[in-house]
Protein backbone atom coordinates (compact mmCIF):
# COMPACT_ATOMS: atom_id res chain seq x y z
CA UNK A 1 0.00 0.00 0.00
CA UNK A 2 1.27 3.38 -0.85
CA UNK A 3 0.99 6.07 1.41
CA UNK A 4 0.36 9.61 0.09
CA UNK A 5 2.32 12.38 0.64
CA UNK A 6 0.40 15.40 1.55
CA UNK A 7 3.34 17.66 1.60
CA UNK A 8 3.76 17.39 -2.75
CA UNK A 9 0.70 19.52 -3.91
CA UNK A 10 2.00 22.06 -0.80
CA UNK A 11 5.52 22.04 -2.54
CA UNK A 12 4.24 22.23 -5.98
CA UNK A 13 1.73 25.13 -5.10
CA UNK A 14 4.61 27.20 -3.20
CA UNK A 15 6.57 26.63 -6.34
CA UNK A 16 4.34 28.28 -8.30
CA UNK A 17 3.64 30.99 -6.29
CA UNK A 18 7.63 31.61 -6.42
CA UNK A 19 7.58 31.34 -10.17
CA UNK A 20 4.64 34.11 -10.08
CA UNK A 21 6.02 36.41 -7.67
CA UNK A 22 9.03 36.49 -10.02
CA UNK A 23 7.26 37.07 -12.83
CA UNK A 24 5.88 40.05 -10.44
CA UNK A 25 9.04 41.74 -10.16
CA UNK A 26 10.62 41.25 -13.09
CA UNK A 27 8.18 41.15 -15.59
CA UNK A 28 5.90 44.07 -14.50
CA UNK A 29 6.26 47.76 -16.50
CA UNK A 30 6.18 50.74 -14.68
CA UNK A 31 4.48 54.24 -15.67
CA UNK A 32 7.15 55.98 -17.84
CA UNK A 33 7.79 59.45 -15.92
CA UNK A 34 6.61 61.94 -19.12
CA UNK A 35 3.72 59.83 -19.67
CA UNK A 36 5.06 58.43 -23.14
CA UNK A 37 5.59 62.06 -24.64
CA UNK A 38 8.85 61.14 -25.70
CA UNK A 39 8.40 60.38 -29.35
CA UNK A 40 5.97 63.74 -29.41
CA UNK A 41 8.46 66.14 -27.91
CA UNK A 42 11.51 64.77 -29.84
CA UNK A 43 9.28 65.31 -33.55
CA UNK A 44 8.12 68.51 -31.63
CA UNK A 45 11.98 69.75 -31.09
CA UNK A 46 13.66 68.22 -33.94
CA UNK A 47 11.13 69.09 -36.96
CA UNK A 48 9.49 72.36 -35.22
CA UNK A 49 11.77 73.57 -32.75
CA UNK A 50 8.77 73.93 -30.27
CA UNK A 51 8.00 71.86 -27.17
CA UNK A 52 5.00 70.40 -26.00
CA UNK A 53 3.23 69.78 -22.30
CA UNK A 54 0.72 67.73 -20.89
CA UNK A 55 -1.11 69.39 -18.33
CA UNK A 56 -1.73 67.57 -15.89
CA UNK A 57 -2.26 69.93 -12.33
CA UNK A 58 -3.42 73.56 -12.14
CA UNK A 59 0.51 74.36 -11.91
CA UNK A 60 1.25 73.11 -15.43
CA UNK A 61 -1.73 75.06 -16.56
CA UNK A 62 -0.60 78.18 -14.95
CA UNK A 63 2.95 78.03 -16.35
CA UNK A 64 1.48 77.43 -19.61
CA UNK A 65 -1.05 80.62 -19.48
CA UNK A 66 1.98 82.41 -18.81
CA UNK A 67 4.05 81.22 -21.38
CA UNK A 68 0.91 81.99 -24.16
CA UNK A 69 0.36 85.62 -22.89
CA UNK A 70 3.87 85.95 -23.15
CA UNK A 71 3.87 85.04 -26.93
CA UNK A 72 0.62 87.49 -26.99
CA UNK A 73 2.26 90.39 -26.31
CA UNK A 74 3.76 90.60 -30.04
CA UNK A 75 2.20 90.40 -33.48
CA UNK A 76 1.66 86.75 -33.77
CA UNK A 77 4.60 85.01 -36.17
CA UNK A 78 4.01 81.55 -37.67
CA UNK A 79 6.16 80.06 -34.85
CA UNK A 80 4.62 81.42 -32.37
CA UNK A 81 1.34 80.45 -33.45
CA UNK A 82 2.49 76.89 -33.63
CA UNK A 83 4.01 77.07 -29.84
CA UNK A 84 0.61 78.32 -28.91
CA UNK A 85 -1.17 76.05 -30.34
CA UNK A 86 0.82 72.85 -28.86
CA UNK A 87 0.30 74.82 -25.69
CA UNK A 88 -3.54 75.18 -25.60
CA UNK A 89 -5.30 72.99 -27.89
CA UNK A 90 -7.41 70.97 -25.95
CA UNK A 91 -7.48 68.42 -28.81
CA UNK A 92 -3.87 67.87 -28.26
CA UNK A 93 -4.20 67.46 -24.88
CA UNK A 94 -6.73 65.13 -25.57
CA UNK A 95 -4.87 63.07 -27.10
CA UNK A 96 -2.01 63.12 -24.92
CA UNK A 97 -4.38 61.74 -22.38
CA UNK A 98 -5.54 58.65 -24.95
CA UNK A 99 -2.20 58.04 -25.65
CA UNK A 100 -2.23 57.67 -20.82
CA UNK A 101 -4.86 55.26 -21.68
CA UNK A 102 -3.02 53.33 -24.20
CA UNK A 103 -0.06 53.01 -21.55
CA UNK A 104 -2.41 51.95 -18.97
CA UNK A 105 -3.22 48.89 -21.21
CA UNK A 106 0.59 48.23 -21.91
CA UNK A 107 1.30 48.34 -17.91
CA UNK A 108 -1.86 46.01 -16.92
CA UNK A 109 -1.15 43.37 -19.92
CA UNK A 110 2.63 43.30 -18.22
CA UNK A 111 1.19 42.09 -14.70
CA UNK A 112 0.74 38.20 -14.04
CA UNK A 113 -2.87 36.86 -13.74
CA UNK A 114 -4.94 37.78 -10.70
CA UNK A 115 -5.12 34.87 -8.79
CA UNK A 116 -8.68 33.73 -7.95
CA UNK A 117 -9.57 32.19 -4.16
CA UNK A 118 -12.66 30.35 -3.20
CA UNK A 119 -13.60 29.29 -0.15
CA UNK A 120 -16.46 27.05 0.80
CA UNK A 121 -17.95 26.08 4.39
CA UNK A 122 -20.71 23.86 4.53
CA UNK A 123 -22.08 22.93 8.03
CA UNK A 124 -24.94 20.66 9.60
CA UNK A 125 -25.60 19.60 13.16
CA UNK A 126 -22.73 17.62 13.97
CA UNK A 127 -20.70 17.88 10.78
CA UNK A 128 -18.48 20.75 9.36
CA UNK A 129 -16.54 20.77 6.28
CA UNK A 130 -14.26 23.66 4.80
CA UNK A 131 -13.05 23.87 0.93
CA UNK A 132 -10.57 26.04 0.00
CA UNK A 133 -9.44 26.70 -3.34
CA UNK A 134 -6.66 28.70 -5.29
CA UNK A 135 -6.80 29.45 -8.94
CA UNK A 136 -3.96 30.05 -11.35
CA UNK A 137 -4.43 30.57 -15.21
CA UNK A 138 -1.29 28.69 -16.07
CA UNK A 139 -1.00 30.06 -19.91
CA UNK A 140 -1.98 33.07 -18.90
CA UNK A 141 1.71 32.94 -17.17
CA UNK A 142 3.45 31.11 -19.42
CA UNK A 143 2.29 33.67 -22.38
CA UNK A 144 2.65 36.38 -20.29
CA UNK A 145 6.54 37.85 -21.79
CA UNK A 146 4.88 37.30 -25.36
CA UNK A 147 1.83 39.20 -24.34
CA UNK A 148 3.64 41.96 -23.15
CA UNK A 149 5.85 42.24 -25.46
CA UNK A 150 2.48 42.80 -28.10
CA UNK A 151 1.16 45.65 -25.76
CA UNK A 152 4.43 47.27 -25.93
CA UNK A 153 4.45 47.47 -29.57
CA UNK A 154 0.56 48.72 -29.46
CA UNK A 155 2.12 51.25 -27.28
CA UNK A 156 4.98 52.66 -29.32
CA UNK A 157 2.60 52.99 -32.47
CA UNK A 158 0.25 54.96 -29.92
CA UNK A 159 3.38 57.09 -28.85
CA UNK A 160 3.82 58.11 -33.26
CA UNK A 161 0.53 58.53 -33.70
CA UNK A 162 0.49 61.21 -30.94
CA UNK A 163 3.39 62.74 -32.53
CA UNK A 164 1.36 63.16 -35.79
CA UNK A 165 -0.96 64.55 -33.69
CA UNK A 166 1.27 67.17 -32.71
CA UNK A 167 2.36 67.80 -36.48
CA UNK A 168 -1.27 67.99 -37.93
CA UNK A 169 -1.92 70.61 -35.49
CA UNK A 170 1.37 72.48 -36.48
CA UNK A 171 0.84 72.20 -40.41
CA UNK A 172 -3.32 73.45 -39.76
CA UNK A 173 -2.04 76.24 -37.31
CA UNK A 174 -0.11 77.52 -40.20
CA UNK A 175 -2.25 77.09 -42.64
CA UNK A 176 -5.04 78.80 -40.67
CA UNK A 177 -1.87 81.54 -39.76
CA UNK A 178 -1.67 81.99 -43.68
CA UNK A 179 -4.91 82.40 -44.43
CA UNK A 180 -6.05 85.12 -42.02
CA UNK A 181 -3.04 87.31 -42.90
CA UNK A 182 -4.17 86.81 -46.96
CA UNK A 183 -7.46 88.12 -45.82
CA UNK A 184 -6.44 91.12 -43.69
CA UNK A 185 -4.14 92.01 -46.42
CA UNK A 186 -6.95 91.47 -48.93
CA UNK A 187 -9.08 93.80 -46.86
CA UNK A 188 -6.64 96.30 -46.14
CA UNK A 189 -6.20 96.81 -50.17
CA UNK A 190 -9.83 96.21 -50.75
CA UNK A 191 -10.26 99.35 -48.39
CA UNK A 192 -7.26 101.32 -50.47
CA UNK A 193 -8.92 101.05 -53.71
CA UNK A 194 -12.42 101.76 -52.17
CA UNK A 195 -11.25 105.30 -50.79
CA UNK A 196 -9.67 106.10 -54.42
CA UNK A 197 -13.21 105.04 -56.15
CA UNK A 198 -15.04 107.13 -53.51
CA UNK A 199 -13.02 110.34 -54.62
CA UNK A 200 -13.37 109.10 -58.27
CA UNK A 201 -16.81 108.98 -57.58
CA UNK A 202 -17.38 112.45 -56.03
CA UNK A 203 -15.29 114.11 -59.07
CA UNK A 204 -17.55 112.50 -60.92
CA UNK A 205 -20.50 114.03 -59.26
CA UNK A 206 -18.87 117.30 -59.75
CA UNK A 207 -18.35 117.48 -62.99
CA UNK A 208 -21.84 116.06 -63.76
CA UNK A 209 -23.14 119.13 -62.28
CA UNK A 210 -21.14 121.13 -64.10
CA UNK A 211 -21.80 119.68 -67.26
CA UNK A 212 -18.71 117.91 -67.86
CA UNK A 213 -19.54 114.50 -67.72
CA UNK A 214 -22.59 112.91 -69.03
CA UNK A 215 -25.49 111.02 -66.68
CA UNK A 216 -23.49 107.43 -68.43
CA UNK A 217 -20.22 107.63 -67.16
CA UNK A 218 -21.02 109.22 -64.18
CA UNK A 219 -23.61 106.37 -63.59
CA UNK A 220 -20.51 104.36 -64.20
CA UNK A 221 -18.24 105.72 -61.37
CA UNK A 222 -21.27 105.61 -59.10
CA UNK A 223 -21.63 101.72 -60.01
CA UNK A 224 -17.87 101.18 -59.80
CA UNK A 225 -17.54 102.40 -56.30
CA UNK A 226 -20.82 100.59 -54.85
CA UNK A 227 -19.02 97.28 -56.64
CA UNK A 228 -16.16 97.67 -54.32
CA UNK A 229 -17.80 98.57 -51.45
CA UNK A 230 -19.95 95.28 -52.14
CA UNK A 231 -16.16 93.53 -52.38
CA UNK A 232 -15.11 94.86 -49.62
CA UNK A 233 -18.18 93.77 -46.94
CA UNK A 234 -17.06 89.94 -48.46
CA UNK A 235 -13.61 90.45 -47.75
CA UNK A 236 -14.54 91.26 -44.42
CA UNK A 237 -16.55 88.13 -43.96
CA UNK A 238 -13.74 86.16 -44.69
CA UNK A 239 -11.56 88.32 -42.64
CA UNK A 240 -13.50 87.33 -39.89
CA UNK A 241 -14.00 83.73 -40.30
CA UNK A 242 -10.18 83.42 -41.30
CA UNK A 243 -9.47 84.81 -37.66
CA UNK A 244 -12.08 82.49 -36.24
CA UNK A 245 -10.39 79.61 -37.49
CA UNK A 246 -6.77 80.32 -36.56
CA UNK A 247 -8.43 81.07 -32.92
CA UNK A 248 -9.67 77.48 -32.59
CA UNK A 249 -6.50 75.98 -33.72
CA UNK A 250 -4.46 78.26 -31.13
CA UNK A 251 -7.32 77.26 -28.40
CA UNK A 252 -7.68 80.37 -26.97
CA UNK A 253 -10.68 81.71 -25.63
CA UNK A 254 -11.43 85.14 -23.85
CA UNK A 255 -9.17 88.22 -23.97
CA UNK A 256 -6.78 85.79 -25.58
CA UNK A 257 -8.26 86.42 -28.78
CA UNK A 258 -7.45 89.66 -29.28
CA UNK A 259 -4.38 88.94 -30.73
CA UNK A 260 -2.45 90.98 -33.38
CA UNK A 261 -1.78 89.92 -36.82
CA UNK A 262 1.19 91.24 -38.97
CA UNK A 263 0.09 93.46 -42.20
CA UNK A 264 1.16 91.60 -45.12
CA UNK A 265 2.32 87.56 -45.47
CA UNK A 266 5.86 86.94 -45.04
CA UNK A 267 8.41 87.97 -48.40
CA UNK A 268 9.11 84.69 -51.11
CA UNK A 269 12.27 83.00 -49.89
CA UNK A 270 15.05 83.46 -52.64
CA UNK A 271 15.76 80.34 -52.60
CA UNK A 272 13.35 77.21 -52.26
CA UNK A 273 13.90 73.97 -51.36
CA UNK A 274 15.64 70.70 -53.58
CA UNK A 275 13.37 68.24 -54.40
CA UNK A 276 16.82 65.57 -54.23
CA UNK A 277 16.28 62.04 -52.16
CA UNK A 278 12.50 63.88 -51.61
CA UNK A 279 10.65 60.25 -51.66
CA UNK A 280 13.64 58.71 -49.83
CA UNK A 281 13.48 61.40 -46.91
CA UNK A 282 9.79 60.85 -46.66
CA UNK A 283 10.00 57.15 -45.82
CA UNK A 284 12.38 57.74 -43.39
CA UNK A 285 10.81 59.92 -41.69
CA UNK A 286 6.75 60.05 -41.88
CA UNK A 287 5.81 59.51 -38.54
CA UNK A 288 2.61 57.79 -39.24
CA UNK A 289 4.55 55.19 -41.34
CA UNK A 290 6.59 54.44 -37.97
CA UNK A 291 3.19 54.03 -36.22
CA UNK A 292 1.89 51.45 -38.64
CA UNK A 293 5.34 49.52 -38.02
CA UNK A 294 4.60 49.01 -34.97
CA UNK A 295 1.23 47.76 -35.58
CA UNK A 296 2.89 45.48 -38.14
CA UNK A 297 4.95 43.69 -35.25
CA UNK A 298 2.65 43.55 -32.31
CA UNK A 299 0.08 42.19 -35.13
CA UNK A 300 3.03 39.45 -35.87
CA UNK A 301 3.73 39.04 -32.49
CA UNK A 302 0.16 37.96 -31.71
CA UNK A 303 -0.23 35.59 -34.80
CA UNK A 304 2.44 33.59 -33.16
CA UNK A 305 1.16 33.32 -30.04
CA UNK A 306 -1.96 32.49 -31.53
CA UNK A 307 -0.71 29.31 -33.05
CA UNK A 308 1.75 28.64 -30.22
CA UNK A 309 -2.05 27.82 -27.84
CA UNK A 310 -4.28 27.08 -30.51
CA UNK A 311 -5.01 23.78 -29.16
CA UNK A 312 -4.88 24.43 -25.79
CA UNK A 313 -6.76 27.69 -25.34
CA UNK A 314 -6.44 28.17 -21.28
CA UNK A 315 -5.37 25.99 -18.44
CA UNK A 316 -6.13 26.76 -14.92
CA UNK A 317 -4.53 25.15 -12.39
CA UNK A 318 -6.31 24.99 -8.27
CA UNK A 319 -4.54 23.84 -5.30
CA UNK A 320 -7.13 22.68 -3.21
CA UNK A 321 -7.67 22.14 0.59
CA UNK A 322 -10.64 20.76 2.08
CA UNK A 323 -11.23 20.29 5.71
CA UNK A 324 -13.85 17.99 7.61
CA UNK A 325 -15.21 17.91 11.08
CA UNK A 326 -17.18 15.15 11.70
CA UNK A 327 -18.75 14.89 15.20
CA UNK A 328 -20.99 12.26 16.60
CA UNK A 329 -22.32 11.74 20.04
CA UNK A 330 -23.75 7.93 21.83
CA UNK A 331 -24.43 7.11 25.39
CA UNK A 332 -22.28 4.97 27.56
CA UNK A 333 -22.37 3.57 30.90
CA UNK A 334 -25.32 6.22 31.46
CA UNK A 335 -22.83 8.79 30.24
CA UNK A 336 -23.18 11.27 26.72
CA UNK A 337 -19.85 10.58 25.07
CA UNK A 338 -18.71 12.81 21.79
CA UNK A 339 -16.26 12.15 19.67
CA UNK A 340 -15.09 14.05 16.93
CA UNK A 341 -12.63 13.36 13.73
CA UNK A 342 -11.09 15.80 11.79
CA UNK A 343 -9.63 15.19 8.09
CA UNK A 344 -7.48 17.19 6.20
CA UNK A 345 -7.02 16.86 2.39
CA UNK A 346 -5.16 18.48 0.10
CA UNK A 347 -4.52 18.44 -3.82
CA UNK A 348 -4.35 19.89 -7.41
CA UNK A 349 -6.87 20.23 -9.66
CA UNK A 350 -6.49 20.93 -13.13
CA UNK A 351 -8.95 22.31 -15.99
CA UNK A 352 -8.58 22.58 -19.44
CA UNK A 353 -10.97 24.15 -22.58
CA UNK A 354 -9.90 22.60 -25.65
CA UNK A 355 -11.59 23.49 -29.17
CA UNK A 356 -12.84 20.32 -30.46
CA UNK A 357 -15.02 21.79 -32.99
CA UNK A 358 -12.28 24.28 -34.98
CA UNK A 359 -8.85 23.03 -33.05
CA UNK A 360 -8.02 27.05 -33.05
CA UNK A 361 -8.47 27.61 -36.82
CA UNK A 362 -11.14 30.27 -36.62
CA UNK A 363 -8.60 32.17 -34.15
CA UNK A 364 -5.31 31.26 -36.75
CA UNK A 365 -7.33 32.02 -39.61
CA UNK A 366 -8.69 35.36 -37.59
CA UNK A 367 -4.69 36.39 -36.85
CA UNK A 368 -3.57 35.55 -40.62
CA UNK A 369 -5.82 38.22 -42.09
CA UNK A 370 -5.05 40.90 -39.24
CA UNK A 371 -1.71 40.47 -40.03
CA UNK A 372 -1.95 40.41 -43.81
CA UNK A 373 -4.37 43.42 -43.49
CA UNK A 374 -1.94 45.70 -41.19
CA UNK A 375 1.08 43.82 -43.86
CA UNK A 376 -1.00 45.67 -46.75
CA UNK A 377 -1.75 48.62 -44.89
CA UNK A 378 1.95 49.43 -44.16
CA UNK A 379 2.58 49.31 -47.76
CA UNK A 380 -0.36 50.83 -48.91
CA UNK A 381 1.09 53.64 -46.69
CA UNK A 382 4.57 53.85 -47.97
CA UNK A 383 2.83 54.54 -51.99
CA UNK A 384 0.74 56.89 -50.60
CA UNK A 385 3.81 58.95 -48.51
CA UNK A 386 6.61 58.92 -52.00
CA UNK A 387 3.06 60.54 -53.62
CA UNK A 388 2.43 62.75 -51.16
CA UNK A 389 6.15 64.05 -51.37
CA UNK A 390 5.83 64.48 -55.02
CA UNK A 391 2.50 65.99 -55.08
CA UNK A 392 3.30 68.61 -52.13
CA UNK A 393 6.66 69.36 -54.17
CA UNK A 394 4.89 69.90 -57.06
CA UNK A 395 2.81 72.19 -55.74
CA UNK A 396 5.56 73.94 -53.45
CA UNK A 397 7.34 74.57 -56.74
CA UNK A 398 4.67 75.31 -58.60
CA UNK A 399 3.17 78.08 -56.36
CA UNK A 400 6.68 79.98 -55.71
CA UNK A 401 6.92 80.00 -59.56
CA UNK A 402 3.44 81.84 -59.53
CA UNK A 403 3.56 83.89 -56.61
CA UNK A 404 7.11 85.20 -58.26
CA UNK A 405 5.17 85.99 -61.85
CA UNK A 406 3.02 88.08 -59.96
CA UNK A 407 5.40 89.78 -58.03
CA UNK A 408 7.98 90.58 -60.82
CA UNK A 409 6.05 90.95 -63.83
CA UNK A 410 1.91 90.92 -63.77
CA UNK A 411 1.90 93.91 -60.74
CA UNK A 412 4.20 95.78 -62.67
CA UNK A 413 2.67 96.32 -65.65
CA UNK A 414 -0.63 96.62 -64.05
CA UNK A 415 0.77 99.79 -62.29
CA UNK A 416 2.09 101.03 -65.79
CA UNK A 417 -1.80 100.42 -67.16
CA UNK A 418 -2.97 102.48 -63.70
CA UNK A 419 -0.70 105.14 -64.33
CA UNK A 420 -1.09 105.60 -68.18
CA UNK A 421 -4.16 105.61 -67.86
CA UNK A 422 -4.75 108.13 -65.41
CA UNK A 423 -2.53 110.65 -67.41
CA UNK A 424 -4.57 109.65 -70.43
CA UNK A 425 -7.83 110.22 -68.88
CA UNK A 426 -6.37 113.49 -67.22
CA UNK A 427 -5.48 114.88 -70.80
CA UNK A 428 -9.20 113.72 -71.65
CA UNK A 429 -7.50 110.77 -74.41
CA UNK A 430 -9.89 108.25 -73.01
CA UNK A 431 -13.49 107.77 -71.08
CA UNK A 432 -14.10 106.84 -67.74
CA UNK A 433 -15.42 103.45 -68.82
CA UNK A 434 -11.67 102.27 -70.15
CA UNK A 435 -10.31 103.80 -66.85
CA UNK A 436 -12.86 101.45 -64.86
CA UNK A 437 -12.12 98.10 -66.47
CA UNK A 438 -8.34 99.20 -66.02
CA UNK A 439 -9.21 99.60 -62.12
CA UNK A 440 -10.85 96.25 -62.15
CA UNK A 441 -8.70 94.66 -63.34
CA UNK A 442 -5.82 96.04 -61.29
CA UNK A 443 -8.28 94.95 -58.39
CA UNK A 444 -8.13 91.33 -59.55
CA UNK A 445 -4.08 91.01 -60.24
CA UNK A 446 -3.64 92.49 -56.84
CA UNK A 447 -5.92 89.80 -55.27
CA UNK A 448 -4.59 87.27 -57.24
CA UNK A 449 -1.16 88.34 -56.21
CA UNK A 450 -2.09 88.00 -52.70
CA UNK A 451 -3.68 84.61 -53.21
CA UNK A 452 -0.25 83.35 -54.76
CA UNK A 453 1.92 84.32 -52.20
CA UNK A 454 -0.83 83.15 -49.54
CA UNK A 455 -1.07 79.43 -51.48
CA UNK A 456 3.05 78.98 -51.68
CA UNK A 457 3.37 79.17 -47.80
CA UNK A 458 0.61 76.87 -47.70
CA UNK A 459 2.41 74.66 -50.04
CA UNK A 460 5.50 74.92 -47.78
CA UNK A 461 3.64 74.07 -44.76
CA UNK A 462 1.96 70.88 -47.15
CA UNK A 463 5.61 69.85 -47.82
CA UNK A 464 6.99 69.22 -44.52
CA UNK A 465 3.79 67.75 -43.51
CA UNK A 466 4.42 65.26 -46.28
CA UNK A 467 8.19 64.63 -45.50
CA UNK A 468 7.45 64.44 -41.86
CA UNK A 469 3.78 63.68 -41.15
CA UNK A 470 0.66 65.43 -40.27
CA UNK A 471 -1.27 65.69 -43.58
CA UNK A 472 -4.51 66.28 -43.62
CA UNK A 473 -6.82 62.92 -43.15
CA UNK A 474 -3.29 60.43 -42.93
CA UNK A 475 -4.55 59.35 -39.35
CA UNK A 476 -3.82 55.91 -38.85
CA UNK A 477 -6.95 54.74 -37.01
CA UNK A 478 -7.54 51.75 -38.76
CA UNK A 479 -4.49 50.08 -38.22
CA UNK A 480 -4.88 50.48 -34.44
CA UNK A 481 -8.22 48.67 -34.63
CA UNK A 482 -7.41 45.89 -36.70
CA UNK A 483 -4.27 45.54 -33.77
CA UNK A 484 -6.97 45.75 -31.35
CA UNK A 485 -9.11 43.13 -32.86
CA UNK A 486 -6.78 40.60 -32.73
CA UNK A 487 -5.28 41.10 -29.21
CA UNK A 488 -5.85 39.67 -26.25
CA UNK A 489 -6.77 40.61 -22.29
CA UNK A 490 -4.33 41.63 -20.10
CA UNK A 491 -4.23 39.99 -16.54
CA UNK A 492 -3.86 42.29 -13.39
CA UNK A 493 -3.22 41.92 -9.68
Amino acid sequence: MTENNPAGPTRTLRLLGGVAATILLGGCVSFSPDAGLTPAQTVAYSELGKDVVKVSSEADAAGIQQRVEDLLRRPLTPDSAVQIALLKNRGLQAAFNDLGVSEADYVQTSLPPSPTVSLSRLGGSLELEVERQILIGLFELATLPARTAIAEERFRAAQFRTAEAVLRLAAETRREYYRAIAANQQVAFMQQALGTAETASELAKQLGESGALNKLEQAREHAFYQELGAQLARARIEQKVARERLIRQLGLWGRDIDFRLPNSLPPLPARIASAQDIERRALERRVDLQALRHDLNAVAGQYGLTNATRFVSDVELAGLSSYERTTSAFTEDGQTVVESERIKRRGLEIEFTIPIFDFGAVGVRNAQETYMAAANRLAERAVNVRSEAREAYLRYRGNYDLARHYQGRVLPLQKTIQDEATLQYSGMLVDVSQLIIDARTRILSNVDAINARRDFWIAATDLKAALVGGVAGSGGEGGGQAVAAAGGGGGGH
